[in-house]
């Protein structure tokens, strides 16, 4: 069982104590009744609270703008505040922005319908876009510009460098000092740059993850989240090595590896590119399922080995609902990222994610989000107990058709429902 002595490098698990609460209970279900008052004989309910305390961060909803587009600049970051989002998490940056060339298009859109049907819903989005791509510096001073004029709300980095210690450490020193409350590290871009071992490069090999893990901790004084990649087989093992490394949080999951689709009239693979195409990252409504499986994944290796303790997740894949959200909070989930569905349907989604929210809050009677956060967790097992499971209720049906065994078992009070158990129709 982990506890918080694995916190990683010396002095780590004591950094930010003055900015932590209690530690975060399990994530087994915990139901609250709203408070109700009744007059007249009607009766109205306390308005669902979306609040969310994570890592030490207080925000005012779980939704949070994922690393990309959405957050690129100071003008969008600074609508999203404005628009109500519980948190913003930038467009990941590096040392040399230089390096970083972007082309287009870069985008494809696949809609539900045949082969380039351009009617139905979109289902699907690819991106083959890297990282920022705008100097260091002047991210870094609208980070400055952003904390000064938006004090009490979260603002997070998202960081990723080359495999180098220094320039991590760097890295982190700058960006920590433009007030920022948290760092998110991009182990898990699936396209760009892995031959610099970047992104999903690292989040593959657990080697290396723990490697950089130490770096990163060993120099932040913020909660870190290691955002992790869904191109593995299984993602609770970087998602454990990444918090026994010293990360307060994972974040999952980022794009999944994809060739959108191929023109059938020009033959050419889609985004098309001068004629030509690479695989990029799959996001929205058709990467919900996978999400959600690898989200609880984690949920429960974390309820298994990091229970009672202050690390948190941050789910992402596909939302455009507040049901969708409520899915992600249910497996384990403290927070809720959208990028795609922001780049489709605009930042005033938010008001629609929170009222939904508040929906189902109020349907289940949930007063807060800890009020149901992982509480479908322990519907979740193995195929070996679905049989079990199912061959004793079919065992226990069996024998209530079956009736009284035995003569003996007549009694007087219950004579007329024993033979009733009895008749064939």
């Amino acid at each position: 069982m982990a506890t918080l002595s694995l916190r990683g490098p010396a002095g780590r698990s004591s950094r930010l104590e003055a900015r932590r609460g209690a530690p975060r209970p399990d994530l087994g279900p915990r139901r609250v009744r709203m408070t109700t008052a009744s007059a007249g004989g009607d009766s109205s309910t306390a308005e669902p609270d979306l609040r969310v305390r994570v890592n030490g961060l207080e925000m005012p909803n779980p939704f949070v703008i994922g690393s990309g587009p959405p957050g690129t600049n100071y003008t969008v970051m600074k609508r999203a505040f404005d628009e109500g989002w519980g948190a913003v998490i930038a467009k990941t940056v590096s040392l040399d922005a230089a390096k970083v060339v972007n082309v287009t298009p870069r985008y494809a859109r696949l809609r539900a319908g045949s082969n380039g049907s351009v009617r139905g819903p979109i289902i699907g989005w690819e991106n083959i876009e890297l990282i920022s791509d705008r100097p260091l510096e002047t991210m870094l001073n609208e980070f400055k510009q952003l904390k000064k004029e938006y004090p009490d709300r979260i603002l997070i980095a998202s960081i990723m460098e080359e495999y180098n210690k220094g320039a991590w450490q760097e890295l982190i020193e700058r960006v920590e000092e433009t007030g920022v409350d948290a760092i998110e590290i991009n182990f898990s871009c699936p396209h760009g740059m892995p031959e610099r071992k970047m992104g999903a490069a690292v989040g593959q090999n657990c080697a290396l993850l723990e490697e950089t893990c130490g770096w990163i901790n060993e120099k932040a004084t913020v909660p870190v989240w290691a955002k992790m990649t869904p191109n593995i087989t299984d993602i609770s093992e970087p998602a454990r090595v990444a918090l026994k490394s010293g990360c307060e949080g994972v974040a999952a999951i980022n794009t999944i590896m994809s060739v959108m689709g191929i023109d059938l009239k020009t033959l050419r693979p889609e985004p098309c590119v001068e004629g030509y195409s690479t695989p990029g990252g799959y996001s929205a409504k058709a990467v919900h399922p996978i999400a959600l499986a690898k989200v609880m994944q984690i949920a429960k290796m974390m309820q298994s080995e990091f229970s009672n303790t202050d690390y948190s997740l941050s789910g992402i894949g596909g939302v455009e609902t507040g049901g969708d959200a409520a899915e992600f909070i249910l497996l384990g989930a403290n927070t809720v990222q959208v990028c795609t569905g922001v780049m489709m349907h605009g930042y005033g989604l938010v008001k629609k994610l929170c009222d939904e929210l508040k929906e189902f809050m109020r349907k289940h009677n949930f007063s807060s989000i800890e009020d149901f956060r992982g509480a479908s967790l322990q519907y979740f097992t193995t195929h070996t107990d679905l049989v079990n499971r199912q061959q004793e209720a079919i065992r226990q049906r069996k024998a209530v058709r079956k009736g009284l065994q035995s003569d003996k078992d007549w009694t007087g009070d219950g004579f007329v429902r024993e033979s009733e158990s009895m008749v064939s129709n």
